[in-house]
């Protein structure tokens, strides 16, 4: 089974902290429609065509700004060139400005049959400082619309740790989640990239820097109340009820073949080979616009493999498998794992269950680095 990705770079306006690729202008948007098709038409077995696709998600960018019936034309190209599974969970990227019951009603149709949902807040305040296009009544209303409209497999984003998020508003945040039964959050900690709004206001002092002991301490409290309200956290900045977690994610954490389409899109034959598109929307039509091929590639090392392996699977609540390592890489290589991993052991960021090394919720503050020091040069 494989997944497919289709990148629509396009938002109606740019949040401060986004470094995604997108664009607010849409003056080339019927171009670029015309160019993903092609691109989709013209893919040449880079996943084999014997897998069945079980996921395609719409993401971005805002994937909510397409009409209907581009969105409708999308899903046909779609199940023209490759075998999708009846069942394939199909994702689509909206935000709340973009929802009302009569257009989900037309997505139901086109084929989407689950919603993530650019929430971020439930506080005008902070929604302002985003700079996002909506306000927290819009937020509200986006998903007793959708609840209403009768899908019931969504997703909620949120971010901690910015400056203007207190304890009390985060609780607040968590409360509305739980009391409305949202099915599956992803939490993020605000983060500062380069070339963003925020990263310019940071360095000309017009916005405060993140504080890092302040978002550890928002991370934990984020874990412990959606722990409570019966949420399990089956990766770093994802939480599920029972059931619904997100096929399409998931399939990245367990190093599943995937297509990318659009600009700045990457793919995974599920074995050694990646590839993407460049990150430039008027390259990227022309380019399609003469249905040529050209994509930047990299093979993966055998080394590549396994550090990707501990990166994405310690990321989950399943841990790194010891004996999946043993049998994909070598016994001495899970061996030189357990050995480097048993400082965390001791020190109450790791623990040890069924051949596998998970994360405890105190280890997660640290994941990353705890991977990079697992890692083989």
């Amino acid at each position: 089974m494989a997944g497919i990705y289709i990148h629509i770079p396009f938002c109606r306006q740019a949040c401060n902290y986004c470094n995604f690729h997108f664009s607010t202008s849409l003056h080339k948007k019927d171009a670029f429609l015309i160019a993903l098709k092609n691109e989709i038409a013209q893919q040449n077995d880079f996943i084999s065509s014997a897998e069945k696709i079980e996921t395609i998600y719409f993401g971005g960018g805002t994937p909510s700004l397409l009409k209907t019936h581009e969105l409708d034309e999308l899903l046909t190209v779609l199940h023209a060139r490759f075998s999708i599974d009846t069942n394939a969970e199909i994702t689509l990227e909206a935000n709340p400005d973009d929802i009302n019951q009569i257009i989900i009603k037309e997505w139901m149709n086109a084929g989407i049959n689950r919603l993530s949902l650019g929430i971020q807040s439930f506080d005008d305040e902070e929604l302002k400082w985003m700079n996002r296009a909506h306000h927290a009544n819009q937020a509200l209303q986006s998903i007793d619309d959708i609840q209403e409209a009768g899908i019931q497999n969504f997703s909620v984003d949120l971010i901690f740790g910015g400056p203007l998020l207190s304890n009390k508003m985060l609780e607040k945040n968590i409360g509305i989640i739980a009391e409305k039964n949202i099915p599956h959050i992803s939490a993020y900690a605000l983060t500062v990239e380069e070339k963003t709004a925020l990263h310019q206001f940071i360095k000309t002092k017009k916005s405060p820097p993140v504080n890092t002991e302040k978002q550890a301490e928002q991370f934990l409290l984020t874990m412990k109340l959606l722990a409570e309200a019966g949420y399990e956290h089956y990766e770093i900045s994802n939480y599920a009820k029972p059931g619904m977690r997100s096929k399409h994610n998931s399939s990245y954490w367990k190093g599943k073949a995937y297509y990318g389409f659009g600009p700045s899109a990457h793919s995974f034959n599920g074995i050694n080979k990646r590839r993407w598109n460049i990150s430039n929307n008027t390259f990227y039509i022309s380019q399609w616009s003469e249905k040529e091929s050209s994509f930047e590639e990299e093979l993966l090392s055998e080394t590549q493999q396994l550090n990707e392996y501990i990166m994405t699977s310690l990321r989950t609540m399943e841990g790194i498998n010891l004996e999946k390592i043993s049998k994909s890489f070598g016994k001495e290589k899970a061996q030189v794992i357990l050995t480097e991993a048993h400082k965390y052991l001791l020190t109450g960021k790791t623990t040890m269950h069924s051949g596998c090394i998970k994360l405890t919720n105190e280890g997660k503050l640290f994941a990353d680095g705890i991977s990079a020091d697992l890692f083989f040069d």
